[in-house]
């Protein structure tokens, strides 16, 4: 009997588990992951700013398992020898597979500068997530016996899509965080540092206008176009004159780091061909050496025709390259050529607190309270594409208000 073996139990994992799960074939399937539960990696902001328990976003992989044709294993990837056909974990035993999907997800990325690893919080899973949150409640505690007003402030390195949704959950739990600190909301001091100027390029300047205006309405400090140098102990270091490289410092006792991600090390350990832990796969998703591996979510870099470039790595591409690496695989089981993969966005929602948002629905700009709706209702899709009608139920977004 053939075996199939998912490494990862994210977006595309699971997404690919559904499609191979219901199918007729005889073959037997191992679904691999380090955790023994799937969470919703695009609410971790929730779950670090406070305004969601981490159980809110988070079900037993169990659940989704078929056991009549699947097994999960919970276990972490070492690395994979893909001329013999074999998985080797931490604890060094191994497993071997006929067809292989790889989605083992991303990890933070640093590039390199100093400090960042040593002195800035991540927000890569859920355990990151809610370390940020009691690390927050921790410093707002430490305020009412120093006075320092450095534990009321909270710097978020990064305004990309992570960093802005982190910045709107933030402005929300505010009353929470003075609370605790024994202080008005508006004592709790917000800060964004980022490189460029022009932020969430993703969607046009009227749209991430709004986005921006109304975090700054709400009290968050942007320093834009000011490089990160280095992060110390308590301390960010940007570059505030571009034409002279002279830098500034802005401190901080809560540091959140959210400038970019890479591909799990797992794939570079591993010898396969990838940049920053991103394989440029064929338009299959095949790795380009092996058409028995698919490679897929943050691990996979696929070309878009349109723009010559890797398409971004978003849950919803995620979902959509695990439905098609199950169906070639079934396609390649039953003799046939696998199809190439296709994307088209259906849009994008960046929350910022619970019933505001602003982004795309398909090419239509949305903000405001609807977009709220709508960011919700993706967020239950993208639940029941992995954890079906149980998960939704559970699980689900039905808080539209607030």
């Amino acid at each position: 009997m053939k075996e199939v073996v998912i490494l990862g139990a994210g977006y595309a994992g699971l997404r690919a588990l559904h499609v191979l799960q219901g199918a007729k074939e005889a073959f037997h399937i191992t679904l691999i992951d380090k955790n023994d539960y799937h969470y919703e990696a695009t609410d971790l902001h929730e779950v670090a700013a406070g305004t969601q328990p981490r159980d809110r976003i988070c079900y037993p992989i169990n659940d989704v398992v078929r056991p009549q044709k699947t097994s999960f294993v919970q276990k972490e990837v070492a690395s994979i020898d893909r001329n013999q056909q074999v998985i080797v974990f931490k604890d060094q035993s191994t497993c071997t597979y006929d067809y292989l999907i790889v989605a083992l997800g991303f990890e933070s990325e640093s590039f390199g500068i100093p400090g960042v690893e040593e002195h800035a919080l991540e927000m890569v899973d859920v355990d990151s997530a809610e370390n940020i949150y009691h690390h927050l409640l921790k410093q707002m505690k430490a305020y009412k016996e120093t006075q320092n007003p450095d534990y009321l402030k909270i710097v978020v390195c990064g305004a990309g899509f992570t960093g802005i949704e982190l910045l709107g959950s933030l402005v929300e739990n505010r009353k929470t965080f003075a609370k605790a600190a024994g202080v008005k909301p508006e004592d709790i001091k917000l800060y964004c540092v980022e490189a460029v100027t022009r932020l969430l390029p993703m969607f046009d300047e009227k749209l991430s206008d709004y986005g921006i205006k109304n975090l700054v309405k709400w009290g968050v400090n942007f320093l834009t176009g000011k490089p990160i140098k280095s992060i110390k102990s308590g301390v960010v270091v940007y570059q505030d004159d571009a034409d002279t490289g002279a830098t500034a410092e802005l401190s901080a006792k809560t540091i959140v780091w959210t400038t970019g991600v890479s591909g799990s090390h797992v794939m570079a350990e591993s010898d396969f061909s990838a940049r920053r832990g991103r394989v440029m796969v064929n338009q299959d998703l095949t790795d380009p050496d092996h058409s028995n591996v698919y490679v897929v979510g943050d691990v996979s870099a696929v070309m878009d025709p349109a723009t010559n470039r890797p398409y971004p790595t978003t849950a919803q591409i995620a979902l959509k390259m695990g439905q098609h690496a199950g169906k070639n695989i079934l396609r390649q089981m039953n003799g046939e050529k696998p199809t190439d993969f296709h994307f088209e966005s259906l849009g994008s929602v960046a929350s910022i607190g619970n019933t505001h948002a602003f982004g795309l629905v398909g090419k239509m700009g949305i903000k405001g309270y609807p977009a709220s709706v709508v960011k919700k209702a993706i967020m239950d899709r993208s639940l029941y594409q992995t954890g079906g009608v149980k998960e939704v139920l559970a699980k689900g977004r039905f808080d539209f208000y607030h």
